[in-house]
């Protein structure tokens, strides 16, 4: 394997001291490989190793490490030596290759490999002698060679080993392909890799953190942050052409603190554009099964008017330009500083208002939004109206307070609205970069209001939902009974009902469509059988890439299966990267995901099997048929760079730098020559962005750090806990997506 000068031969001649400590001092690892050669093998015994170290166990038979097959007669083991181990002491032993006993030591004493080299004397020949139960002596005749090489050399011939002296065995399968009849080896002949008729049995619990829609999605944004001052001396009224002015408060009301003029930066101002255009999403037809593999992270840039708005000359990155960088890289960050270099500095921060009658999808919509962002990178909270309302005012307000002809009602929700727009502007300039303030915002004065307050402190893009299908919209306020706190204390469900509708009646009386300003139109797009997205005067690489993913969402309930792929022998031996085939236990595996996934989507044919491009991800899907099974590149697991086919031991002994950065921060550390978590983010979004699309369930196949950062997005988990995430193998994270949010599920089909 190694292609480093080599200073190690038969002869146990490693040159001078000298040479050696040159060598090291240049950063290069002592490569070692040991084989063992006996032309006449008995049985199917298979040549092991174990010795001091935890490399080769310790000198505990049941954990010794197995040598491979190199060929009929030879089995053959490398390995980087540690700095600080120079002298291993070993024997080789013999195992049946179904089970662990009864095993066989070699005869004599130990042997031992200083520096790559092998001593032995007079008694210890170059032959290794095993004595069986029945007193044959099997003879093997031993061969050691080391090679100096640097870990990039290492890394490049382990690669070139894993693709020319162990082809994978999943090469020639086409990048979309179809098995219309199980293979050989399914559960039609195989009893043991059958599963019980009740999928309940192999239930786990999901971690407390796992993706849980039983509560209103409202309750879980951003709380109010000065609830202290709700007796202030200030607050906002709106004068009749829509202009927030300030007014003494009494007891009963709260303070909003207004900014002073000299910490307001000053806008360029808002052009309206007449321009709209009207995006369709893409239909996928009936009979079509064909995927575009391994798409590029592109999504559409929308080209900005030349006269929407005026561009900043200044170009100084300040504290709060660097705080509203988004963790992410790449070309992420660069659009993104891109945007902020080019753009007002207003447009360093940005507020979604979302405009909608209630029942039409908001805070699912808003939800969903603040997910994805997130995951991106971009520092994102949700602000929800309606939870500042019933803080302040109480759960059982009635349909009455919601009348077009109440000013006391209307005051009070203004008043609300604006201390929550108050609460994510000051976040924001505190680093914060996009705000989702989620509420009904049906008025041209409502809006004026809050593009009053938004000048020169941040965009504003609204987004507005629209929804003419009778039977989405009355799903919705069935819902919104059933979990809405505003009824959690009315016991009759039917009064609830009416005073609901009485409530969306109020609003339908003023309600007045989007057509000031940056907006974003969503129209019939719920169902996911099409409508429309119409945008107007939006531009920036951020505002695009949420156009982009709105495009592409839905309601309809489907479930998306997660999992590792079945265990490979490098998961046994703890080697990282790599193209492994399958263990024995992986390939069980594959054959019980295969009746897993007959069972549970037996009656879901449009269902699709998605994996990565390597070995034992497409041989874990194998088994499973009558599905379509779909190739990602950007599925493949995280690129280790020159640390590819090490354990973390070896990094830990020979790499100590990188094993330590690693630790300091797992989400930003990338392996020389590879990948880091934020990468993978990245190359995944497409996939993500596929998945939202997709109304038909699909199976993903992948690899840890995959498995991951897709879970953490539909958990909405924090990016730093990304690289933390508990995913264990053999085990099925199903989650169903639909209108009341997300939920997980967890089968654990083998220990």
């Amino acid at each position: 394997m190694g292609t480093g000068t080599s200073k190690g031969t038969d002869d146990g001649s490693h040159g001078s001291e000298e040479d050696r400590d040159s060598l090291e001092q240049a950063g290069k690892q002592l490569y070692v490989s040991l084989k063992m050669e006996n032309r006449k093998l008995t049985g199917d015994l298979v040549p092991h190793i174990y010795g001091s170290v935890p490399l080769v166990g310790s000198w505990d038979p049941s954990k010794a490490l197995s040598m491979e097959r190199e060929s009929a007669s030879m089995w053959e083991l490398s390995f980087v030596v540690p700095p600080d181990h120079e002298t291993l002491d070993f024997k080789f032993l013999l195992k049946p290759k179904h089970s662990n006993t009864p095993c066989f030591v070699e005869e004599g004493a130990n042997r031992l490999l200083i520096r790559g080299a092998l001593q032995e004397d007079a008694q210890q020949p170059r032959l290794a002698l095993f004595r069986l139960d029945n007193d044959e002596i099997l003879e093997y005749q031993l061969f050691v060679k080391a090679d100096w090489v640097s870990p990039f050399d290492l890394a490049a011939s382990w690669r070139a080993y894993q693709e020319n002296f162990r082809p994978s065995a999943a090469r020639g399968i086409p990048d979309v392909s179809i098995n219309s009849v199980p293979p050989s080896g399914s559960e039609s002949t195989c009893s043991y890799a059958g599963l019980d008729h009740d999928l309940e049995k192999y239930l786990v619990p999901a971690p407390s953190t796992s993706a849980n829609s039983a509560i209103y999605a409202a309750n879980m944004t951003e709380n109010p942050r000065s609830f202290s001052g709700w007796s202030g001396s200030s607050t906002y009224s709106i004068s009749d052409d829509g202009v927030p002015i300030k007014r003494p408060a009494t007891v009963k009301e709260m303070e909003v603190v207004i900014p002073e003029p000299s910490k307001v930066y000053q806008g360029s101002g808002m052009v309206e554009s007449k321009l709209v255009g009207t995006f369709s999403p893409v239909q996928k037809q009936e009979g079509q099964r064909g995927h575009l593999v391994d798409r590029g992270v592109g999504s559409p840039r929308l080209v900005k008017s030349s006269t929407s708005s005026i561009f900043s000359t200044e170009l100084n990155l300040d504290t709060e330009t660097k705080n509203s960088i988004p963790e992410a890289s790449g070309a992420v960050a660069a659009a993104a500083v891109a945007d902020q270099l080019l753009g007002p500095k207003e447009d360093r921060h940005l507020a979604i208002i979302l405009v909608g009658l209630p029942a039409r999808g908001k805070t699912f919509t808003a939800a969903k939004l603040t997910r994805y962002l997130r995951w991106l990178g971009h520092d994102t909270k949700h602000f929800n109206v309606g939870k500042y309302r019933r803080l302040k005012h109480g759960v059982n307000q009635s349909a009455d307070f919601f009348r077009p002809d109440n000013p006391e009602g209307i005051e009070a929700r203004n008043e609300v609205a604006a201390l929550a727009f108050e609460d994510m502007v000051s976040w924001m300039h505190e680093g914060g970069q996009v705000g989702i303030f989620d509420a009904t915002n049906s008025t041209k004065k409502r809006r004026n209001m809050l593009m009053k307050m938004a000048e020169g402190r941040c965009k504003i893009i609204f987004l507005e939902t629209i929804c003419n299908d009778v039977s989405i919209i009355e799903r919705n306020i069935l819902l919104k009974i059933q979990q809405s706190p505003d009824y959690a204390e009315e016991p009759d469900f039917e009064a609830g009902l009416r005073d609901f509708k009485n409530r969306l009646a109020n609003y339908e009386k003023v309600y007045e469509p989007v057509e000031e300003g940056s907006y974003i139109k969503m129209i019939d797009m719920v169902s996911g059988q099409g409508g429309q997205i119409q945008v107007n005067n939006i531009s920036g690489y951020l505002p695009g890439r949420i156009v982009f993913f709105l495009v592409n969402t839905h309601l309809t309930p489907r479930p998306i299966l997660l999992t590792r792929h079945g265990e490979s022998p490098d998961n046994v031996r703890g080697r990282i990267g790599g193209d492994a085939a399958l263990s024995e236990a992986g390939e069980l595996y594959s054959k019980k995901l295969a009746n897993f996934v007959e069972k549970r989507l037996k009656s879901e044919r449009a269902a699709s099997i998605w994996t990565s491009t390597l070995q034992r991800s497409i041989l874990t899907a194998t088994p499973i048929a009558g599905h379509p099974k779909i190739q990602w590149r950007a599925l493949d697991e995280i690129n280790v760079g020159v640390c590819d086919g090490m354990t973390f031991e070896e990094i830990k002994r020979n790499m100590p730098d990188e094993y330590e950065s690693r630790n300091k921060d797992r989400l930003r550390y990338r392996y020389p020559r590879g990948e880091s978590y934020l990468d993978v983010i990245q190359r995944l979004e497409p996939v993500l962005i596929e998945l939202e699309r997709q109304r038909a369930p699909v199976v993903v196949i992948s690899h840890q750090a995959v498995v991951r950062a897709l879970y953490a997005y539909f958990a909405d988990r924090p990016l730093k806990e990304i690289p933390h995430i508990e995913v264990p193998l053999h085990t099925i994270i199903e989650i169903q997506m639909g209108v009341t949010g997300v939920q997980e599920k967890r089968y654990k089909l083998m220990d």
